[in-house]
């Protein structure tokens, strides 16, 4: 029966959804605050219910109630606790029931905190929101319904997916989606103030904690789908520019350049209308990296097997709302007034230039991503855009652009010196140098792109660091009380420091992939093979039973220059009930280093195929990532732009609104 119950709830949601969008829509247009006032309970309401449905979905799953489909499909008795959890969204139904449940948490966040948004922009955000909802929630009951029934019921399931049951994918989902669908509430507040005719400095300090809430959670869901890849699926590598993998990179481009152009607007009101833009924009490509997903137009490890007719209703969801919107934003953002004027050569001139970057970067993955499905689609023609053609359209835009992020954080507002930007940079650049043109010289013969990538890492992350030297420190002042000073600082102050350095470490650790080494080779035991300095011998090839599976191991003695670092052990799973086999690779770590081991065919004569790597720096990737969405969460905790802060009243108004 409670999965009856859960059933229900979704439906008495949907209901509830309907009457959120409308009636405080109707309420804000003619003024009637009984009206707007039903936004709030509603939002709770909502959420209350498909909280509750998700709950029995979940229940279904932990205690095998192999009565429901979903349940059949995607589990197994002997499955562990916490794989029959994770297996409630990993696959397309319950994801998409988790998708519509962070999308009611944050309309219930929004109607949370009356203090920090205006009433009417708050009434009309949480109508946006409800609309949203109202989509996805008429696409879980009449396309994905995660509580069908079968019957008989099977006395066991299919199990999950293998390369699913991995903590790291149990993770992955959820911060991926609190990071896709935040922007959902950028999109609403922006769908809002063009619908209310408000967009001013008040606005965009009411949307920058979503978007910086979003960002840090789509940078983690990035960085743990990243990692899950590189160990999971044994072919050493992070990131392989997968259409399903540029669908997170691309809102996340555009999430950054929204981050930044808000600071502008809330500084100087200016940059209303690309502001506003950007914030359709980051949702819109948060909607089409679900339509790439779940459409069935792409075979990739990332999406669902669906059938076609799922994909036509979320390109009618993304029809209705990317259409929509852009006609609302053609429609009123002629009227928007223009903001503050500022010169070239300002911290809002560098910001524009950031944007301008970051938005050509996007472009280029959208096109990267988009023409071979479009092209298959009119000729029937089959071609890979693949790492090639990003090396050569992304990496010349981005590194541009990480050059320049140091200069514009020393410029002033308004007005800016280059010159004394310059000059407060030069120890930092110098250090770079030396950085860079050292390792060069150390590894004469060897990439050039390596070490000077490693430089620009390092120039990244004391360049930030003079943001707090400089505001922190003065001639006379004492080592105490500039060290009390830089304590003092916003931690606004702070988190962008920390997400900028986040994004040189990043860069190390890429830069630093130039030196891996590979090994492919059949070995026995007692064999030893030799990569990137590492030294690995074949000590041992058994089978170990799992809960769920049977893994065959080979376990590797590992050292370098003559000294013991450890063992590893390579897998091979096979999984009875889905019959599929998956590989674990062998991990061990030195430093910010990692020898990595991938076990591949036994042969009938004992000769095991393996796959060595020495990979330098590589956990610099993930760490850069950790510390980027830590600086997002320090800004967060800023009281300035604390969710629940209340917000200061705003004039500015479209002219059609006066």
């Amino acid at each position: 029966m409670l999965v009856e119950a859960g059933h229900y709830a979704f439906a008495l949601a949907l209901g509830l959804s309907v009457l959120q969008f409308a009636v405080p829509l109707w309420g804000a247009r003619t003024g009637d605050p009984v009206l707007m006032a039903t936004a709030r309970p509603a939002a709770f309401g909502v959420f209350g219910l498909i909280a509750f449905s998700f709950v029995a979905l979940t229940v279904a799953h932990v205690t095998s109630d192999f009565s429901v489909v979903n349940v059949v499909e995607n589990s197994h008795t002997l499955k562990p606790l916490i794989y029959k959890v994770s297996g409630v969204w990993g696959n397309h139904e319950g994801s998409m029931l988790l998708w519509v449940l962070i999308l009611a948490l944050f309309g219930a966040l929004v109607a949370a905190n009356p203090r920090s948004v205006p009433l009417r922009l708050r009434t009309n955000a949480l109508s946006v929101q409800a609309s949203i909802v109202c989509a996805f929630q008429l696409f879980v009951l009449f396309s994905s319904n995660p509580f069908q029934r079968v019957d008989p019921a099977p006395l066991e399931g299919q199990d999950l997916n293998p390369i699913l049951q991995d903590l790291g994918l149990a993770i992955h989902p959820p911060l991926l989606y609190v990071g896709y669908v935040g922007f959902s509430m950028t999109y609403a507040f922006a769908m809002a103030a063009l619908i209310d005719g408000r967009v001013d400095a008040v606005w965009a300090r009411t949307v920058r904690p979503w978007a910086l809430l979003a960002w840090s959670f789509l940078t983690l869901g990035i960085a743990m789908g990243s990692y899950w890849a590189y160990y999971e699926l044994g072919w050493g590598g992070f990131w392989f520019w997968d259409p399903v993998e540029n669908a997170s990179l691309m809102p996340w481009l555009a999430g950054t350049a929204l981050i930044h152009s808000l600071v502008v607007m809330e500084k100087r009101e200016a940059l209303k209308v690309w502001t506003i833009l950007l914030a359709i924009l980051t949702f819109s490509l948060s909607l089409l990296g679900a339509f790439l997903v779940r459409s069935g137009i792409l075979t990739s490890v990332h999406t669902f097997a669906v059938d076609p007719g799922r994909g036509v209703f979320i390109l009618a969801i993304l029809g209705v709302f990317i259409g929509g919107s852009l006609a609302m934003f053609a429609w009123r953002a002629p009227l928007l007034r223009h903001g503050g004027l500022f010169a070239p050569i300002s911290r809002e001139g560098a910001l524009i230039l950031n944007n301008l970057f970051l938005a050509s970067a996007c472009a280029t993955v959208l096109l990267g991503t988009l023409y071979p499905l479009a092209l298959e689609a009119v000729t029937g023609a089959k071609i890979s855009v693949g790492p090639p053609y990003f090396m050569l359209t992304f990496v010349p835009l981005v590194v541009p652009l990480l050059l320049l992020v140091p200069f514009g954080q020393r410029l002033a507002w308004k007005r800016g010196d280059a010159l004394a930007a310059g000059q407060r940079l030069l120890a930092a650049l110098a250090a770079a140098l030396a950085v860079g043109l050292g390792l060069l010289a150390l590894r004469w013969g060897g990439p050039v792109a390596a070490p000077l990538g490693i430089g620009l890492g390092v120039f990244l992350i004391l360049g930030s660091a003079t943001e707090v030297w400089s505001r922190a420190w003065a001639p006379g002042r004492g080592a105490k009380l500039a060290l009390r000073r830089a304590f003092g600082l916003p931690r606004a102050t702070w988190g962008g420091v920390l997400a900028h350095a986040g994004i040189g470490v990043t860069v190390i650790g890429l830069a630093a992939q130039a030196w891996s080494g590979e090994t492919i080779a059949s070995a026995r035991v007692g064999q030893v093979l030799e990569v990137g300095g590492y030294q690995a011998k074949l000590v041992s090839l058994s089978t170990r039973p799992g809960p769920n599976y049977t893994a065959q191991v080979a376990t590797l003695e590992v050292s370098r220059a003559g000294t013991g670092l450890g063992t590893v052990d390579a897998e091979k799973r096979t999984y009875p009930a889905r019959e599929m086999t998956t590989t674990e690779a062998g991990l061990l770590t030195v430093g910010a280093s990692q020898f990595y081991a991938s076990l591949g065919e036994v042969s009938s004569d004992g000769a095991v195929g393996l796959r060595l790597y020495a990979k330098p720096l590589i956990l610099l990737i993930w760490l850069g990532a950790l510390v980027m969405a830590a600086g997002g969460a320090l800004s967060l905790s800023d009281r300035t732009l604390r969710l629940g802060a209340p917000s200061r009243v705003g004039t500015g108004r479209l002219a059609a609104a006066e």
